[in-house]
């Protein structure tokens, strides 16, 4: 009697862990439109917020109307056709899985710990009385404990850095999770991306332990060494030759024009 009781249970409580799995597996999936809708929400704020549009107030699909998204060549900084490539539907991080739309980087050029770059981006282009503003850029990298993703603006002269935002990160709080705090992103507002007086067009910011005063210092944040080279190295790596300094090289002359 007691054997059968004991596998009554244990059916019972069988039955009930399937249906539980059932009722949560359809719970993400009639979800997870919703979260996907929720995430490129996010990401447009942060978007808007890196060019200072967005202060935590109005609509944000309405204020992203004035941003143009546009998909570039990395290689070469050139534009891409949106018949060949819509912007709207482009998936960047989902291209790293494809050999024909990323490569494998060498352990020289991987400074910012990606082991593979796509080889298309998006960029988001904010213009003015029919002129350019405003250039916001996807950036991403290694820090201590995980991957940062952010996006830099910048202002016309695509030196000028209006704004950075980052999005997703897994950093210690506190800490690394500082490159989260307004207080710190605001440091960066001004700050000269490219150093004029360089010959060889690599980026000249740098983060600082001491109080960065000079046009390419940021202040860094005390107890977070480890993430501050992670986002220095994710800036020298993102435009530079093999991120964006192409496109910026290219745009600056059409610019210019």
């Amino acid at each position: 009697m007691d054997k059968e009781t004991s596998v009554g249970a244990f059916r019972a409580v069988m039955v009930l862990a399937l249906i539980c799995s059932v009722l949560v597996a359809g719970a993400a999936v009639g979800l997870r439109p919703r979260q996907e809708a929720n995430r490129k929400l996010d990401r447009k704020k942060n978007i808007l917020r890196a060019a200072g549009l967005y202060q935590g107030k109005g609509d944000v699909e309405e204020l992203f109307q004035q941003v143009e998204t546009k998909v570039i060549r990395l290689a070469d900084g050139s534009f891409v056709p949106p018949e060949q490539i819509d912007p709207a539907e482009f998936d960047q991080l989902g291209s790293l899985q494809s050999k024909e739309t990323s490569r494998k980087l060498s352990k020289e050029e991987d400074t910012a710990g990606l082991n593979r770059q796509e080889k298309y981006s998006l960029v988001y282009l904010v213009k003015k009385d029919g002129q350019l503003d405003k250039v916001i850029l996807p950036i991403r990298g290694k820090g201590l404990w995980s991957t940062l993703y952010g996006y830099l603006a910048l202002s016309a002269d695509l030196s000028t850095i209006i704004g950075i935002t980052f999005y997703e990160h897994g950093e210690t709080p506190g800490l690394g999770g500082e490159i989260e705090n307004p207080d710190w992103q605001a440091g960066w507002q001004g700050k000269q991306l490219y150093d004029s007086n360089a010959p060889n067009g690599q980026p000249a910011i740098q983060i600082v332990k001491s109080q960065g005063k000079g046009p390419h210092q940021v202040d860094g944040v005390s107890g977070a060494t480890l993430t501050m080279k992670g986002v220095n190295n994710l800036m020298h790596f993102w435009f530079g030759e093999h991120g964006f300094g192409p496109f910026l090289e290219r745009f600056r002359g059409v610019s210019k024009k």
